[in-house]
């Protein structure tokens, strides 16, 4: 019974004929409000009348995207299925689970970079300083006396908050959340020092419950092109841009993600698309799929010390 399923995935993926036949599945590893669903509804309809099929946003979110993994790779084999999940799914998770339900270099294929957010490091007001420079010499002034909030062990806010640290030779004790919501709360309430988020949080700036010092990319957002870079400001290595990936089944045929692929890019070159991202934290770069592919592999090779020296595991 068990072959005669796995045959009948595999013939599914290969019939030929105009694609796509049907809808389209997009799983999103993330649960709805958040960043990467709001990403994938603002494309969802100019994809569908592209390919000429709905799109169907599907939320699984947990364990740092592999639970959609999961679902995708297990139940996705109907050659209609795709994943929208962080890119820490395949530099990270892997080395961060000690029991993963698939292997992503396996069992999935990349087909497009939806999009790119990158992270900006926030200061509780209260701290008292208002630059880079200052806050490093705060913290070099008050060891172990910092703390910093995350998304969650292993999440990029985290690692972000550890190359800082390797980066700077500052310490601080890091205090995992559920999210990057309650993390800035407490941030802005004066529980935890400093954290690292997205573009978002600068009308909490505007407020004065915030300040925001840098930016940790090798280029300055254009959301807030004022906002020098780390390496501008002197400190190299600190490079966390949270990208958001989109994967097939490993056996899905090649002209249906190729033409997922084209017909998203398209979407993302769209001026009212590209004032979208840039509104929600985000921006559209419309990548080939090898350029995404490399992306991912400098991450990884960026993170897996951080996550090695650490010893990091899942929550």
């Amino acid at each position: 019974m068990a072959l005669a399923s796995l045959l009948t995935a595999r013939h599914a993926l290969a019939q030929p004929g105009p694609w796509p036949g049907k809808p389209v599945r997009l799983v999103v590893g993330l649960a709805p409000g958040g960043l990467a669903d709001v990403l994938a509804r603002a494309v969802q309809p100019h994809l569908a009348q592209a390919l000429g099929q709905p799109v169907l946003v599907d939320n699984r979110s947990g364990a740092g995207g592999n639970v959609a993994g999961a679902e995708v790779v297990h139940n996705g084999n109907d050659g209609h299925t795709f994943l929208l999940v962080p890119s820490t799914l395949e530099s990270v998770n892997p080395s961060m689970f000690s029991k993963m339900p698939f292997d992503p270099q396996r069992d999935l294929r990349p087909a497009a970079q939806l999009a790119n957010s990158q992270l900006f490091l926030f200061v509780r007001a209260s701290l008292g300083v208002d630059t880079l420079d200052a806050f490093i010499a705060h913290a070099k002034k008050n060891p172990d006396k910092l703390s910093y909030g995350s998304a969650g062990n292993g999440t990029t806010p985290h690692l972000a908050g550890e190359l800082l640290k390797q980066a700077s030779g500052i310490t601080a004790a890091h205090v995992p959340y559920r999210g990057v919501a309650p993390a800035m709360q407490d941030l802005m309430a004066g529980q935890i020092d400093f954290a690292f988020g997205p573009a978002t949080l600068f009308p909490m700036v505007q407020a004065g419950k915030l300040k925001v010092l840098a930016v940790a990319s090798r280029q300055r957002a254009a959301v807030a092109p004022e906002i020098r870079t780390f390496v501008e400001a002197g400190i190299d290595g600190v490079f966390a841009d949270s990208l958001f990936g989109i994967y097939a089944p490993a056996g899905l045929r090649a002209d249906a993600i190729e033409r997922f692929h084209t017909e998203l890019n398209k979407v993302l070159r769209r001026p009212d698309i590209q004032r979208r991202f840039l509104e929600a934290g985000a921006e559209a770069e419309p990548l080939s799929i090898a350029d995404y592919t490399a992306r991912v592999q400098a991450e990884k090779r960026l993170f897996s010390g951080v996550v090695k020296a650490l010893n990091l595991k899942a929550d």
